[in-house]
C-alpha cells in the first residue's frame, strides 16, 4: 500500500515541517526526505578576503558529449556574499568537509561578515587554487576548482538561483582516494524525515554519510 501527498497533510500543520516554509523550505522535503551532497563553496570578496557558504540541494552532472563535468547549486541565495562573488570574479571552489571538518565548516554561517576572513575565522586553512581566483580549504578532503557559466530563477522573481559551474579540475587527499563515499567521506544534507502518518520529533535537518553502499552491475 501507498500513500499520496499532494497537498500538506493535518497531522503536519504546527510541525516543522510547516513552520520551516518561514525559511524557504516546502513540507514536500520532510516527507520526500531526498539527501544531496553537503559542501562549502569558497571565493574571494571584493575586498580580497575569502568568503565561504555553506551549500546543499545541488546535483553534478556532465554535459557536452562528456567533455565537461558540472555542478548545479540549486539554491543559492541572490542577497548572499556566494552570489555576488560569483557575479563579480565568475570562479569558485567548491570543498568537500568529512565528518572530522564538518563543525568548523559549519562555522563560517556564523562567521559570515564582509570585512571578514571566513575561512581563518572558523578555524580552517586557506590554500591557493591552481586554475582559479578563488581559496580552497586545507581541511577539506576534496576541492573542485569551478567557473560559473549561467544561473536561471526556478521561479520567475524568486530570490534564490540556480548556479552552473563547470569543475576544470580537482584536488583529492591521498587517503580519500580509494574511497570517498565511507565513513570518512561525503556528507549529505537530510531534510528531517517526517512521517505524516504518525508525526514525531520536529527537529532540524542533519549531515549524514550514506553508509549503505548498493551494487548496481555493469551497465
Amino acid at each position: 500500500m501507498k500513500y499520496t501527498y499532494r497537498e500538506m497533510p493535518e497531522n503536519l500543520k504546527g510541525t516543522y515541517a510547516d513552520i520551516s516554509r518561514n525559511w524557504g523550505f516546502c513540507w514536500k522535503e520532510s516527507v520526500m526526505s531526498v539527501p544531496s551532497p553537503l559542501f562549502l563553496v569558497t571565493t574571494y570578496k571584493s575586498n580580497g578576503l575569502p568568503n565561504a557558504s555553506m551549500q546543499s540541494w545541488s546535483t553534478f552532472t556532465c554535459a557536452n558529449r562528456g567533455s565537461g563535468y558540472y555542478a548545479l547549486l540549486g539554491s543559492v541565495n541572490k542577497n548572499g556574499h556566494l552570489y555576488r562573488t560569483l557575479q563579480e570574479t565568475k570562479e569558485a571552489v567548491i570543498n568537500f568537509m568529512s565528518a572530522e571538518a564538518h563543525a568548523a565548516c559549519m562555522a563560517t554561517i556564523r562567521n559570515n561578515e564582509f570585512d571578514k576572513d571566513e575561512i581563518t575565522a572558523s578555524g580552517l586553512t586557506t590554500e591557493k587554487a591552481d586554475w582559479v581566483n578563488a581559496p580552497m580549504v586545507k581541511e577539506c578532503f576534496m576541492n573542485l576548482e569551478c567557473r560559473y557559466v549561467w544561473e536561471k530563477e526556478i521561479v520567475p522573481g524568486d530570490d534564490h538561483v540556480v548556479i552552473c559551474l563547470e569543475v576544470l579540475g580537482g584536488h583529492i587527499d591521498e587517503e580519500h582516494l580509494a574511497d570517498r563515499i565511507g565513513d570518512n567521506g561525503l556528507l549529505y544534507n537530510i531534510h528531517y524525515q517526517m512521517n505524516p502518518e504518525n508525526v514525531g520529533k520536529t527537529a532540524h535537518d542533519y549531515a549524514a554519510v550514506l553508509q549503505r553502499k548498493v551494487d548496481v552491475g555493469e551497465y
